[in-house]
């Protein structure tokens, strides 16, 4: 076994305090993020806290981890926390975080790839502590950031609560997330291990000026007749088939793909169609003239994110651009993380919209950023909620921040401006600038 793969423990001796004691915030949490504390603590150290992306999740844990230990902990024991994440990109980051708040490197460990360092504190992605559940049974604490993801659904990923029921019923346990429907039968293992204990969405942040403003402005358009066309032949050929097999269920239909025979040609015909209908909103031509719109004439030289739904589609977004003149750069889950944060940091310098399908939804910190343009065609709210979060951090002079959501009339993509203006909750909202910029220019520096 070589160095860089072989586990290490490291454990405090008796004689030294807890790590998670040591933790000194330079700064005093917020009156809701004490409360989100107290309200875990009351449960029984655990819960989840359903906290607004940018107002302070992980601190929150951090305070539970130090509070549970010394509640929880005698004799100087040490008090092993795992706090699992979902992405690579994370461990570092909660990592840089811990240290800055004055715990000591060598009481810190990463837990994924050829890291496998087991210690006090261990930061592991989801995905690593599966294939080593004994990281979940030798914890103290278990945090599960985004928990959401580890939805009944997840098969893989639900496999870390058959590992949290338990003998323990007091361990403490502590989920994090931004948004979680608490009506969907997917989350019913997460509602009833960690049940939620504190909310704070984005509109009592804005309230309480934690966020800056989200100002929505819709952007709609029209498909071209021939674009109309496909839509409408796709859509009629999708409801005629959903009539015949008496379902319109993804799920459904995916299991009579086993039948064979007529069916089965009929149900792979529906995902043909949904495809191919799923592709034209995507890439529509109006849709991304919109987009190349508003960078080039409102927003040429300042930072802006660009979510849409495909690679494909993001991807003709960028040769748009480059036929103006306009750099961009794309970033996709393939890149190395050594070459995204190469991107990260040229971003605003060498180029200013930074494209993204799904890679920016989670745990990138750009506050400084305050514009979002939003292409894509999503039902998944936590999605929304991810996206919008990225541009609501409040930096010293950003009070607002501009959120274009561009969608194709006489579609059910108008259900993605739906999900935004409910994920935001704000009244403030411009109906459309190319009509009149007067209203908009007000929020334009």
């Amino acid at each position: 076994m070589t160095s860089s793969s072989r586990s290490t423990e490291l454990s405090s001796p008796e004689t030294l305090v807890s790590a998670i004691s040591l933790l000194k915030f330079p700064f005093q949490l917020e009156r809701d993020q004490i409360e989100a504390v107290d309200a875990w603590i009351a449960n029984n150290y655990r819960g989840s806290i359903i906290y607004s992306t940018g107002t302070g999740k992980t601190e929150i844990a951090f305070e539970c981890a130090k509070r549970a230990c010394e509640s929880l902990v005698h004799n100087n024991k040490p008090f092993n926390i795992l706090f699992l994440v979902p992405r690579i990109v994370l461990v570092q980051q909660n990592i840089n975080r811990l240290i800055r708040y004055g715990i000591p490197e060598e009481r810190i460990g990463a837990y994924f790839g050829e890291r496998k360092e087991v210690r006090e504190i261990t930061i592991s992605t989801y995905q690593s502590a599966i294939s080593n559940l004994a990281l979940i049974n030798k914890s103290k604490m278990t945090i599960f950031d985004e928990v959401h993801l580890v939805s009944d659904t997840a098969t893989t990923l639900r496999k870390i609560f058959n590992f949290t029921r338990p003998a323990d019923h007091k361990k403490p346990m502590l989920g994090l997330t931004a948004t979680i429907d608490e009506q969907d039968s997917r989350y019913s293992t997460i509602l009833t291990l960690l049940p939620p204990v504190k909310r704070y969405m984005i509109k009592d942040a804005v309230k309480d000026k934690r966020l800056a403003k989200p100002v929505v402005i819709p952007i709609k358009v029209d498909l071209t007749s021939d674009e109309r066309k496909v839509y409408h032949e796709c859509s009629t050929k999708i409801r005629n088939i959903s009539s015949y097999l008496h379902t319109s269920d993804p799920k459904s239909i995916t299991l009579l793909l086993r039948k064979g025979g007529h069916t089965a040609g009929l149900a792979r015909a529906w995902f043909a169609n949904v495809k191919e209908r799923k592709h034209l909103i995507n890439c529509a031509e109006n849709k991304l003239l919109a987009a190349l719109d508003i960078l080039a004439t409102r927003h040429l030289h300042e930072r802006v994110m660009v979510f849409s739904e495909t690679i494909e589609s993001i991807q003709m977004l960028k040769e748009l651009l480059k036929t103006k003149g306009i750099n961009s750069m794309l970033i996709d889950s393939k890149l190395k993380s050594k070459d995204r944060q190469k991107i990260l940091s040229q971003w605003g310098k060498d180029f200013f919209p930074l494209l993204s399908v799904h890679t920016l939804e989670i745990g990138y910190d750009v506050p400084e950023v305050r514009i979002a343009i939003i292409l894509a065609s999503t039902s998944n709210m936590n999605q929304i909620i991810q996206r919008i979060g990225r541009i609501l951090r409040k930096t010293s002079g950003k009070d607002v921040a501009l959120i274009y959501t561009v969608y194709l009339s006489y579609t059910h993509d108008f259900n993605t401006l739906k999900m935004v203006r409910q994920a935001t909750d704000i009244e403030h909202e411009i109906k459309d600038p190319r009509v009149s910029s007067s209203n908009l220019d007000m929020y334009i520096i």
